[in-house]
């Protein structure tokens, strides 16, 4: 079957009659659909796929795999909105002169600026203002009741408590990977995983000459999420003050 929205309920249900399911990526299914899409070029490409013996499958999710990746991944739709808003509040106090600097760091100087009646602010851009800077304010308040939840989850998670013991891991890493990574199984080797996560070099290489580009980061929502948590953790030691731009990565 294709690994797409719902194939995992699907992939629960059939194989509660006894059959062996396995999901195969997309983007390993296309190079084989001959000329037009339709139902029967999509069949015909799947038997292809499932035949070949080196083909990489998706393991199937059960209930309490995909309920804990959605407490991660709802958080991670409000830091969105939440950069989307701080980047319009930037955008907006700009066209009147008021230059602030990029990063949640920064996202005080924006509030006070919307709301200081001495700025030179038009009295009707002020309210509108407001509007996003009282968004702005409730989207904190979700992500620190997610933070919450997440860490509840990784200590109550054996997986995730193992992982938060490697530094620079903490519990919105070990969640994530907990919830989102394949079993560890299906691994042979660490190089693996990292290929899995996308930390591996982009190739061009031919003729014998190997060229390796910059990162890949396939899967870059995990990547991202996972590189940039560390790197905030990292930034901050034990005994010293937070620096500026751990600030500016925490989200």
């Amino acid at each position: 079957m294709e690994a797409c929205g719902g194939s995992h309920f699907w992939g629960r249900e059939i194989g509660n009659y006894g059959h062996r399911v396995r999901l195969i990526p997309p983007a390993y299914v296309k190079p084989f659909v001959k000329r037009q899409k339709n139902d029967a070029a999509d069949a015909e490409a799947i038997c292809e796929v499932a035949q070949r013996p080196t083909m990489r499958f998706v393991a199937v999710k059960s209930e309490a795999a995909q309920g804990a990746a959605v407490v991660f991944r709802t958080r991670d739709m409000l830091v969105r909105q939440r950069t989307q808003i701080i980047n319009a509040l930037r955008g907006h106090l700009a066209e009147f002169g008021l230059i602030v600097a990029q990063g949640p760091a920064h996202v005080a100087k924006l509030i006070m600026a919307v709301q200081d009646p001495k700025q030179p602010l038009s009295e009707a851009a002020r309210p509108i203002l407001c509007v996003l800077v009282d968004m702005l304010g409730l989207l904190d308040q979700r992500i620190k009741l997610l933070d919450i939840a997440i860490a509840r989850r990784a200590k109550e998670d054996e997986v995730a408590r193992r992982l938060m013991s490697i530094p620079g891991v903490g519990p919105v890493i070990a969640t994530a990977m907990a919830a989102l990574a394949p079993p560890a199984e299906t691994f042979k080797r660490g190089r693996d995983f990292a290929a899995w996560l996308g930390l591996t070099p982009l190739q061009h290489s031919t003729g014998g000459k190997q060229r390796l580009g910059a990162t890949s980061k396939m899967e870059s929502e995990r990547c991202d999420v996972c590189s940039s948590s560390a790197r905030a953790r990292w930034c901050v030691g034990p005994r010293e003050k937070e620096r500026p731009r751990a600030r500016g990565l925490r989200a």
